[in-house]
């Protein structure tokens, strides 16, 4: 399942106490689950491999209660380890979404940034998203809207050899969700 590049993002797009997002492959068979909950002191959450969260995959989790620059580290929970951490760019992410990407030793290996016209669709929250991910100054990842009425959808292209899968998806849902915590308010 991990040796595929194309993955699908999905989540409804109303949700209450918590957004529920599902990773599929191209061919439709769901391969992570994430409960992700909206009122929490601390943003911490596992990535499952099933709908019936039996078999915890990622653990992501925050350095910091608050902060403006939130540092979040992917964790593979079967290992126990650090595959990565992502830093989201507080203030500069305003006016576009911007993410640094570090290896497990801390050193910074890449970005993932928001690409389009980002200002207006603060304005306009229908308009789609696209998202890009740079490692070691090649292109690792792209992830793209596709608009729908009732649900979110997104569709992950991972270039292969360029990074652990898993990694890739948890940066792209950490992206989602900075997106959807944006259109909460």
């Amino acid at each position: 399942m991990w040796n595929q590049s194309r993955f699908r993002i999905k989540r409804a797009f109303w949700s209450f106490l918590e957004r529920t997002f599902r990773v599929f492959t191209a061919d439709g068979q769901l391969i992570m689950l994430v409960k992700h909950p909206i009122l929490r002191f601390r943003e911490e959450f596992k990535v499952y491999a099933d709908e019936a969260q039996s078999v915890p995959l990622l653990l992501v989790k925050s350095r910091q209660i608050i902060a403006i620059n939130f540092t979040f580290d992917v964790v593979d929970i079967a290992s126990g380890q650090l595959l990565g951490t992502v830093q989201k760019r507080g203030a500069r992410s305003i006016v576009r979404d911007r993410f640094l990407i570090l290896d497990p030793a801390g050193t910074e290996i890449g970005t993932m940034e928001e690409t389009g016209p980002s200002v207006l669709r603060r304005l306009l929250p229908l308009l789609t998203s696209r998202h890009r991910m740079i490692l070691h100054g090649q292109e690792a990842a792209r992830m793209r809207q596709i608009f729908r009425l009732f649900t979110k959808e997104f569709e992950v292209e991972v270039a292969t050899g360029q990074a652990d899968p898993r990694f890739v998806l948890a940066c792209a849902l950490l992206a989602l969700m900075s997106e959807a915590r944006r259109e909460d308010k």
